[in-house]
């Protein structure tokens, strides 16, 4: 795969298929308000945590056994609240597909640079250093000066964790109803792809989501490269942050790597019935 290229708002990123799908880089004002909004979430946490815990304080001994505990379970109090707060974006973009809420509402979603789902790794690292984005607090100078500077639009945390965060651009592709509706010119699954050896466990996923990788693997062939390959991306993403496979870079393909997890799955399934 390519390396990224970045053009003003239009980020280029070349599939393992030869295909370049353009992604739009996030505005700095979207990117403002999904931040404010899930800074406003974990404000909401906060106050409520601190409503239940004066309550319980108050109408209980607990506050009494609090106020006399060792400091290290003070110390330990506090740690859990700085993990609280700092590990909200972070464990959002993990579980969410490189989403928080605030993104999930405003249609903005983090990936890596080479296109690909980011790990729990890179969604901690350019979280962890939010804190120095957000320098002086909390006006996020640091990092408005760096996504000014930045072609890509990457604070320092995107930068570091080798991420960009994207608008989700349907237009691109169809819907998934317009594919899965229309008529199958091809019923028959077949390779046409060099298959793609990854290691990952196939048992969480879902019948429903093996139903959506089958539908698209017919009836992709009605489609033109570039809207072939968009879907192509668009199934697997969700799939590849579940099942968290490794692969080879070199031998990598989207659609291998649906026609290999689709003939795994239905294999296993063959054989455990």
């Amino acid at each position: 795969m390519s390396a990224a290229l970045a053009t003003e708002d239009i980020l280029v990123i070349e599939t393992p298929e030869r295909v370049p799908l353009h992604f739009a880089l996030a505005s700095i004002g979207n990117r403002f308000l999904a931040c404010a909004i899930d800074h406003a979430l974990q404000i909401l946490v906060l106050i409520l945590m601190i409503i239940a815990f004066t309550l319980v304080a108050n109408y209980s001994s607990f506050g009494e056994k609090l106020t006399n505990a060792p400091k290290w379970v003070l110390a330990a109090l506090v740690v859990i609240l700085f993990f609280i707060l700092s590990g909200y974006f972070a464990f959002f973009e993990w579980i969410w597909n490189g989403q928080t809420p605030g993104k999930r509402w405003l249609k903005l979603r983090v990936i890596r640079e080479d296109g690909r789902p980011v790990t729990f790794w890179e969604a901690a690292v350019r979280n962890l250093l939010r804190t120095f984005d957000m320098m002086p607090a909390p006006f996020y100078s640091i990092g408005l000066i760096s996504v000014f500077v930045s072609s890509s639009d990457q604070r320092v945390g995107d930068m570091i964790a080798g991420t960009v965060v994207v608008r989700e651009r349907e237009a691109e592709a169809p819907a998934f109803t317009q594919v899965f509706e229309s008529s199958v010119s091809d019923v028959a699954l077949r390779r046409s792809f060099k298959p793609v050896d990854f290691s990952g466990e196939l048992t969480s996923l879902t019948e429903r989501e093996i139903e959506v990788v089958e539908t698209f693997l017919r009836r992709r062939w009605d489609l033109s490269d570039v809207p072939r390959q968009w879907m192509a991306w668009r199934v697997s993403l969700p799939l590849m942050y579940k099942i968290r496979p490794t692969y080879d870079l070199a031998t990598f393909t989207y659609e291998g790597f649906l026609e290999e997890l689709l003939h795994r799955y239905r294999a296993h399934h063959r054989f455990s019935e």
